[in-house]
């Protein structure tokens, strides 16, 4: 049965708005308690933002802190064992392995973020891989953006699929979606053998497509300075814009320094993966610039970011994750937010498995699909978000898909097996689980 619609969405805008003002707890804070609750808007100066952190930080509210400094031992760890680990070519090779993990964790983010999961998002990645290839192959021969639609709308079916069950049905998306696994293996089988061109169940993908350039192919040095330099002035003027328009209709807003700092950090940030790739990594030729897949998954997370924390369906998605029964309540149509949800975790899964097989420069029926979900899994839960619903940012997927490549990277250079390496990354994602549950452990008794 189709959950109550509501009659207006008025009830779920406002409550966060005067959650402060009616909760009478919230009420007796001081000042520098409620600094804490959202230092973001609630911080005067600099200096109260970071004291604001430090005081979270001690209530066991760490965000991605202790993600970030795991990240920085692990690569000191590697660079003494191998000298070549920071090199420019090392580092762009770890980017472009990094892709397919981050776009896999951002799908499961989709699904996390409502208390659910969905275990086929690695075959619905191997279906829009296999689909997209056959779209701009011969005979079809159609134009490569509408080959990646092609296989972009398919995924959406499927996910649409699922999430009716999962929302319409009351089936528990654990089943569903391990339904989804086994099925849609089958669907690639399929295609692979009605296929004539698959030959052993492989289809190729030419070397001068635009989608095997997305990973394969570099934007030219000045042009990936231009596109940065430009990059950062949009960013720029409209995280300053947005700033000054808060402030003038009299709107909690983050203090200008704290602004800026964030545009500072992101100038440096981008500078330095631009230094990187820009320098000659090749041996026999020169091999130089930005993948174009660095910026295709960096926009991809920006988007998908901005969808979560500043759309109307993205904030039913939270508030859905942390109390289905409260949204519900608030007049929100809780199967609709959650069918788009699964919707959107397929889709992102096509675009994972776009970057797959570009990289791959084929796509094969052996790819196993089985492993993919659990290191899209990994990726969401190293990086942050919880398992338990209502707690998740897409920087999350960026940041334990670097953690799962850097992983990986660092164990290959060390000629260490495979078996070693899926050892490693499931001790990662074992801690990664433990901190989750006692932060939130610690949290709940405070």
């Amino acid at each position: 049965m189709a959950e109550p619609r509501g009659t207006t969405d008025t009830a779920a805008d406002v409550k966060p708005a005067t959650a402060v003002a009616e909760d009478p707890t919230a009420a007796g804070l001081s000042d520098a308690e409620l600094t804490t609750v959202a230092p973001d808007v609630l911080a005067q100066s600099l200096g109260d933002y970071f004291g604001a952190w430090g005081r979270r930080i001690r209530n066991g509210e760490s965000g991605a802190l202790p993600i970030i400094l795991g990240l920085v031992v692990i690569v000191l760890f590697f660079q003494i064992e191998q000298s070549t680990f920071l090199s420019s070519g090392n580092l762009v090779n770890l980017f472009v392995e990094a892709a397919a993990y981050i776009l896999f964790g951002a799908a499961e983010i989709w699904v996390l973020i409502l208390s659910e999961i969905d275990l086929s998002v690695g075959y619905v990645a191997a279906v829009a891989a296999f689909v997209i290839a056959e779209l701009i192959a011969a005979p079809v021969g159609l134009p490569w953006w509408l080959g990646i639609i092609g296989g972009l709308i398919v995924c959406a079916f499927l996910g649409w699929v699922q999430g009716t069950l999962i929302t319409r049905l009351g089936l528990p998306s654990f089943i569903v979606t391990l339904g989804g696994l086994l099925g849609f293996e089958g669907v690639m089988l399929e295609i692979a053998n009605i296929d004539k061109s698959a030959v052993g169940g492989v289809m190729s993908i030419s070397s001068n497509s635009p989608v095997s350039n997305l990973v394969n192919g570099n934007i030219s040095p000045i042009l990936g300075w231009i596109a940065l330099v430009v990059i950062l002035a949009v960013f720029a003027a409209v995280t300053l814009t947005g700033t000054a328009r808060r402030r003038a209709r009299g709107l909690s807003t983050a203090p200008m320094s704290v602004t800026i700092l964030r545009i500072v950090v992101t100038a440096i940030g981008g500078f330095v993966t631009v230094l990187i790739c820009n320098r000659n990594r090749g041996n026999l030729a020169t091999l130089e610039g930005v993948p174009w897949v660095i910026p295709f998954v960096l926009l991809i997370i920006m988007g998908y970011s901005f969808f979560l924390s500043r759309t109307r369906p993205g904030r039913y998605i939270y508030a859905i994750g942390a109390n289905p029964e409260a949204a519900r309540r608030a007049g929100i149509n809780v199967a609709r937010i959650r069918t788009l949800g699964f919707v959107m975790c397929s889709v992102t899964a096509g675009l994972a498995g776009l970057a797959y097989e570009s990289r791959q420069g084929s796509i094969s029926t052996d790819i196993d699909g089985g492993n993919l979900v659990l290191f899209g899994v990994a990726a969401a839960v190293i990086g942050g978000t919880s398992l338990f619903g209502g707690k998740g940012k897409m920087l999350h997927a960026l940041l334990g898909g670097i953690v799962i490549a850097v992983v990986f990277n660092g164990l290959a250079l060390m000629n260490v097996s495979a078996a070693v390496q899926d050892m490693a990354t499931a001790v990662v994602l074992i801690a990664a689980v433990t901190l989750d549950a006692l932060v939130r452990r610690r949290a709940t008794a405070r």
